[in-house]
C-alpha cells in the first residue's frame, strides 16, 4: 500500500511539474510591412538628429527637403530644425 502511494504521487508530480511546451509565435516581417511616404509639397522643414548637446555630429536625420521625404541614421534626444531649399 504504501509504494503504491508513493508512486502515485510520484506519477503526479511528474505529469503536473513537467516542462510545458511553448507554442511558438509566426515571427512578423516588419520590413516587408508598407506605409505612405508623409507629403513633402509644403514642408521644407527636417529634424538633423546630433550625437551630443554641442550640435557637432550629425547621426540622422527625419523630415522632408524640398519636396522628398528624408530618413536616415539614428534618433537622439539632440536635435535642431532645419528649413530646407
Amino acid at each position: 500500500m504504501r509504494t503504491f502511494l508513493i508512486g502515485g504521487l510520484l506519477a503526479m508530480a511528474v505529469g503536473c511539474g513537467g516542462p510545458m511546451e511553448q507554442e511558438q509565435e509566426e515571427a512578423v516581417d516588419l520590413a516587408s510591412q508598407e506605409s505612405p511616404l508623409p507629403n513633402c509639397t509644403n514642408l521644407p522643414t527636417s529634424v538633423v538628429r546630433y550625437y551630443n548637446a554641442s550640435l557637432t555630429a550629425v547621426i540622422g536625420e527625419r523630415g522632408c527637403s524640398c519636396g522628398t521625404y528624408i530618413n536616415w541614421g539614428k534618433t537622439s534626444a539632440y536635435h535642431n530644425t532645419r528649413q530646407n531649399c
